[in-house]
């Protein structure tokens, strides 16, 4: 039976919705599309074999896993330099190392040299369209020291991030410091605070590490939910040596690694809750990789001051080496893109991609202005993460492995890897010998381990490759640095 609408009762309904039609727009739920949030997880030397979605039999990392069930997994995803600084930067700009004037692949903490003011990063392209921006893990692209006069332009706020709480370089340094955006701080310099120093000294502080960027990072979401928000996470685990809290440790049947990398794995499920329990999982676009491969060079290390580094090290498998090397280990890493309800979960994507190809990706879905006045070495790939909605071509990958001196020692086109020159840390050559003049040639897709070298057999696409990567050496001297534009 039809009841009828009292007077009292039709009052009540009407006096809510007009409250509800004042509340402001910005505490509505955006539309899927509009502006979504971005939350980029970065470790430090995590090898491509260090996840259990990637084989590896005594890690668990069951939400990195469920990360990947619920997007879409690159398995040839790839980092332009096998080191710190020189990663970070690519993935920041959609540069390639040798266009920053850093000089080296690694900034370390009494370095002149840092990011420059007039390179567009993921941050400030975002905060343009009016994005929260907050970094919660290690910088590593400049620190204030005497030899820069203290530059306000070395740390993160100066390069469009409202908040920070990390190290400024690894935490391995012997005056590594852990440091957090502070408008009254002026340690060490004005603008941030100093939590603590000498790092290596400090295992609590260390061990605390993980734990205190995921809380800051879950902070920084509940605030900003009403607005769109641009959270980095660039963890310093596993890098050496590594630490685990107590909640973790003895956890894991890989010894400490795989409690470093458990420990992790729970930041992405927290991280990942938080977005779920605040109405944002639909609206966020979730980025997993690793600034490099593992680092080898102490896989036979019984004894050093990182402890016992041959069992702390990871795996680069099923490619040959790792971080600072030439090979595919020193540059292939996870690379994982989850937005449910925009990419269709459960999807592989065997064409390669590179971090260099976040930047053009992430303004390209949120309005954001790709900078015209500079070369952008990134690719729109969007039509890799939503085919049906997107159907353009994505550009051939052509990639350029950068080395120690930020200039190339190889360069892919499709299948095929060209080196002309081979380094490793571990001194190991594994038999070979490069030159611009008798390069190596690895089809990769087939050859893994880059084992069998087919230079004798292709000598046009030799050629060709040789042509291709004199033609981007001309063109980034021919442009420069913006460091030598000043």
């Amino acid at each position: 039976m039809n009841k009828r609408i009292t007077r009292r009762r039709f009052m009540q309904f009407t006096v809510g919705a007009a409250a509800a039609s004042l509340v402001p727009s910005t505490t509505r739920a955006r539309a899927t599309r509009d502006r979504p949030n971005i939350v980029i997880f970065f470790l430090d030397d995590s090898g491509y074999g260090d996840f259990a979605h990637n084989g590896n039999p005594t890690i668990r990392t069951p939400n990195i896993s469920k990360l990947m069930r619920d997007g879409v997994n690159f398995t040839q995803f790839h980092v332009t330099s096998p080191a710190c600084s020189a990663s970070r930067y690519s993935l920041l700009t959609g540069r390639y190392p040798g266009r920053s004037g850093l000089g080296s692949w690694v900034v370390g903490p009494s370095s002149k040299h840092h990011i420059h003011p007039k390179e567009i990063t993921l941050a400030e392209g975002l905060k343009k369209r009016d994005y929260k921006t907050g970094i919660f893990g290690k910088w590593h692209l400049g620190s204030p020291n005497r030899n820069n006069g203290a530059s306000p332009d070395t740390l993160p706020l100066a390069h469009g991030f409202d908040e920070w709480i990390g190290t400024n370089v690894s935490h391995d340094y012997g005056n590594a410091m852990l440091l957090k955006s502070d408008p009254a701080g002026t340690n060490p310099i004005e603008g941030y605070s100093l939590i603590a120093k000498n790092l290596p000294s400090k295992h609590d502080v260390c061990a605390s590490l993980t734990g205190r960027y995921t809380k800051a990072a879950i902070e920084f979401i509940r605030k900003n939910k009403s607005d769109p928000f641009f959270v980095y996470i660039p963890t310093n685990m596993p890098h050496l040596g590594i630490h685990a809290s107590k909640k973790f440790l003895g956890k894991s049947r890989r010894g400490l690694l795989g409690d470093v990398m458990e420990e992790i794995d729970d930041s992405v499920g927290q991280v990942r809750k938080t977005l779920e329990e605040n109405g944002l999982t639909k609206n966020t676009l979730i980025i997993f990789s690793s600034d490099n491969g593992p680092w080898i060079r102490f896989r036979n290390t019984a004894r050093c001051k990182y402890g016992e580094a041959r069992l702390h090290v990871g795996y680069a498998t099923p490619f040959r080496d790792g971080k600072g090397s030439t090979w595919d280990g020193g540059h292939r890493v996870p690379g994982i893109f989850c937005w449910p309800g925009a990419i269709r979960p459960n999807s592989v994507e065997q064409s390669p991609a590179s971090t260099l190809d976040i930047l053009p990706t992430v303004f390209a879905l949120t309005g954001a202005e790709v900078p015209k006045d500079r070369s952008i070495d990134g690719r729109d790939i969007r039509p890799y993460l939503m085919p049906a909605r997107y159907k353009a071509k994505v550009p051939e990958f052509e990639f350029y492995y950068s080395a120690s001196d930020n200039k190339p020692s190889a360069v892919r086109i499709g299948p095929w890897k060209m080196h002309i020159r081979i380094s490793s840390q571990t001194g190991n050559n594994y038999g070979f010998k490069a030159s611009r003049e008798t390069p190596l040639l690895f089809q990769v897709e087939q050859d893994l381990g880059e084992r069998i070298d087919r230079a004798g057999e292709q000598k046009e696409l030799v050629e060709k490759m040789r042509k291709r990567l004199e033609a981007f050496e001309a063109q980034v001297e021919k442009e420069g640095a913006l460091r030598d534009a000043q």
